[in-house]
């Protein structure tokens, strides 16, 4: 029971005899692949946007010559389309094995709050909010430890 942890079996098991509960588990499993359908379709458009960002960026003056603030411009892009990869990882793997792969799910946490810290400009937040996102970077260091760590065993 459960279906959160890694190999576990999910409590919306495929086999079920109930003819409701079939048709059910067949309407969100199409919906979870119209969903990847869709992420794919976000990558795309995620990709096209960094391609954009970047002629933009080249094109204005100086010709040629990424200023300090136009390569943060260009690694948000580039981390966007990378978590938008991790998200579709997670919406396959769900279909594939009918479980949340909870280790997945927190490096993409993780992966998109160390992208809020690249792109970060420190002149205009407070300490305060600082603060809350370093909490949050250590929460979800510390459960994606305890998580891979419980893998292991």
């Amino acid at each position: 029971m459960g279906g959160i942890v890694d190999k576990e079996e999910h409590h919306f098991s495929r086999t079920d005899n109930d003819w409701l509960i079939g048709k059910l588990n067949w309407v969100i499993g199409h919906s979870i692949r119209l969903l990847a359908i869709l992420m794919v379709v976000v990558i795309l458009f995620c990709i096209a946007d960094v391609f954009f960002v970047l002629k933009e960026k080249l094109i204005a003056e100086p010709f040629l010559v990424l200023e300090f603030g136009d390569i943060f411009t260009v690694f948000a892009s580039f981390l966007a389309v990378l978590i938008a990869i991790e998200i579709f990882a997670n919406i396959t793997l769900y279909l594939r094995d009918d479980v949340i792969h909870i280790r997945l799910v927190i490096a993409t946490a993780l992966m998109a709050i160390a992208r809020k810290v690249i792109v970060l400009d420190f002149t205009t937040i407070s300490a305060d909010y600082v603060f809350a996102i370093a909490a949050v970077i250590l929460a979800l260091g510390i459960t994606y430890y305890l998580v891979a760590s419980k893998a292991r065993t």
